[in-house]
């Protein structure tokens, strides 16, 4: 949600700050804005609702120099979608402009403060408040900018990430977090910096990267290195890390969008979330998890995993797959109703939080419990450096690189490619599972690439399947056992994208409901795959069957008695059961994929929805 952008150094600023939002489209927003100082000491604000494309617009017939600047784009939380409630915000005087993430949760109380001082507001934005409080602390107490900062940060309830610029000191930029992320570049001999929500606008400049933790704030001047502070005022020492980023993952690369290029990934991507870690010569797993942290993890006494999303689909892949292999008891959890109740987290128990970004607030919010109460922090995410990363006592990276479509498609298979990883040398770990099917499952793991990329390759059929459900209002998705999570995941992407109602179910939970709803124009999803449960979700499919619902149908290769009675199959190779997921999700993600296109849709950014979920 949301996004910053910002820079200082001897080339001009504009061009940096437009690109830098163009990279960061894919977190969502509704308006954007920028701010630059000129060489005389101006400040220029430009603002619009809608695209950077609508920015770039207005910007292009007006004054774009000078050498430092902030942008933004924003998702609305305090105001409706408009030019003036856009960031930057900029102080009654004029003097200084701030762009902000996340929510000042006080902002009436401070709001009130300023207008008995005479201050007056043109917005409907919480972020408004803050910068006319750090003007307030300027006049009041003759401040410099970061210190002006500090001592309004200092009032602030809420969580933020902001960066400020100050017409009369054009060569500085003060940023500060809370609870939100921000990533400082550092050019070559501190000559220039630049400021951003992740790491994405900055990785064609420089990989040098210093992420900012909690309550820390940081002044950026040319030629000088950055200066770290808290906001108790202690000197915070500089943690600089090499962000390893290709910046061909980061463009389409011949696909018309963003979400198709990344489903087309999966193969490499899982091929490199295993890569090192499964030694099909060796015919074992290796994690340094278990490795380091092996006593707390073998004798755990229960898991508990929290997520939001897609990553809590992959969440309930999870627990049936600690559950069978390592025979320990999981709970799979919404961060955002376990962050908010009084769980009851017990010595011995490990946490784990899954979330692409790792800065997902109420997943973040959750892990900061289960520290709180001597849980074992464990993390699965993709973004290195994130939120929840640095936050973890342990945990697994996915490694499938940055994923720019907000319908998250390879980042759900490499979580649950991590997750199967974990069960099953955990399970071996404990003696819970054979060494033949220890063995077995790991020479089927190396096979799952070449399968997905077999999956890939009916893509024309599938294009033509969805064509069909293109005018449906509704659609319900069913599987069972390992595939019912993988129904609710295929919902979730059609109503994403496409913005078709669709809901996901355990199959055999249809009698005590959903059936009411099926009728000659209700699309039945079945996800029946040739598993242990396959004559179950058969007896299901002819109950939809003779309602004269619309089957279509995810079977194994050769399925004959599914396919007879389904208006349409799609069939995917034989694998083992855990692993079934991997491979029966493709077809799901490319039919939302291909509706959401023959609808004329935004697939790579969807109404109301953004990539980075950073406020609850």
């Amino acid at each position: 949600m949301c996004g910053i952008v910002g820079y200082i150094g001897a080339r001009d600023a504009y061009p940096i700050l437009i690109e830098g939002l163009k990279r960061l489209e894919y977190r969502g927003y509704d308006s954007a804005g920028v701010a630059l100082v000129d060489g005389e000491g101006r400040m220029n604000v430009y603002k619009e609702k809608g695209k950077v494309s609508n920015l770039e617009a207005i910007a292009s017939q007006r004054d774009t120099s000078g050498h430092t600047g902030i942008a933004h784009t924003r998702w609305a939380t305090h105001g409706e979608p408009s030019a003036v409630n856009a960031h930057p915000h900029v102080s009654q005087s004029g003097r200084l402009a701030l762009v902000h993430n996340g929510i000042i949760e006080n902002y009436t109380s401070l709001k009130e403060f300023l207008t008995e001082k005479g201050f007056t507001f043109k917005s409907s934005t919480d972020t408004e408040v803050l910068v006319q409080l750090i003007e307030f602390m300027q006049r009041e107490y003759g401040k410099d900018l970061e210190g002006a900062v500090v001592m309004a940060l200092r009032r602030v309830i809420g969580a933020y990430a902001i960066a400020v610029i100050d017409r009369d000191c054009p060569n500085k930029i003060v940023a500060a977090k809370k609870s939100s992320p921000l990533a400082i570049g550092i050019g070559e001999d501190d000559k220039e910096f630049f400021l951003a929500s992740d790491a994405l606008p900055i990785v064609p400049y420089t990989k040098q990267m210093v992420y900012l933790n909690d309550n820390e704030v940081a002044l950026l001047k040319v030629g000088q290195k950055i200066e770290i502070r808290n906001l108790d005022n202690k000197e915070i020492n500089l943690d600089v890390k090499e962000v390893d980023l290709n910046l061909e993952t980061l463009e389409k690369g011949g696909f018309d969008h963003f979400m198709l290029k990344e489903i087309y990934d999966q193969p490499r991507c899982i091929a490199d979330c295993m890569r090192g870690r499964l030694l099909l010569g060796e015919k074992r797993i290796v994690l340094s998890t278990i490795n380091l942290h092996r006593n707390e993890l073998v004798n755990a006494n229960r898991f508990i995993i929290v997520a939001c999303g897609t990553s809590w689909h992959a969440g309930l892949i999870g627990k049936q797959l600690i559950e069978q292999w390592a025979h320990i008891p999981v709970e799979v959890e919404y961060a955002s109703e376990f962050r908010y109740r009084n769980p009851v987290i017990q010595p011995g128990d490990v946490v784990i939080a899954i979330s692409q970004s790792g800065e997902t607030a109420d997943t973040l919010a959750a892990f900061q419990l289960a520290k709180e109460n001597n849980a074992l922090c464990f993390g699965i995410v993709n973004a290195v450096g994130s939120s929840i990363a640095r936050a973890s006592d342990t945990g697994i990276y996915i490694h499938v690189g940055p994923e720019i479509g907000v319908a998250s498609t390879k980042a759900f298979t490499g979580q649950v490619t991590v997750l199967t990883l974990f069960a099953l040398a955990l399970g071996h770990e404990r003696g819970e599972i054979t060494q033949k099917e220890y063995e077995d499952t790991i020479e089927e793991l190396g096979r799952i690439p070449g399968k997905i990329k077999e999956v890939l390759g009916k893509d024309d059929k599938i294009k033509d399947i969805a064509r069909t459900l293109t005018y449906a209002e509704n659609a319900l998705y069913m599987g069972r056992g390992f595939n019912y999570p993988v129904a609710l995941e295929g919902a979730l992407k059609l109503k994403e994208i496409s913005y078709i109602h669709a809901e996901g179910y355990p199959a055999a939970e249809m009698k005590h409901g959903p059936i009411a709803l099926i009728d000659e124009d209700m699309p039945v999803i079945f996800v029946a795959t040739h598993h242990q449960l396959y004559k179950k979700i058969l007896s299901n499919i002819e109950e939809v069957k003779a309602r004269n619902g619309r089957i279509i149908s995810i079977v194994t290769e050769g399925d004959v008695a599914v396919s007879d009675i389904s208006e349409a199959c799609i069939e995917v190779p034989p694998t083992l059961a855990p692993l079934a997921p991997l491979l029966s999700v493709i077809p799901l993600q490319l039919i939302a994929y291909h509706v959401a296109v023959e609808k004329g849709l935004n697939v790579d950014q969807p109404r109301n929805l953004a990539k980075s979920v950073t406020v609850e």
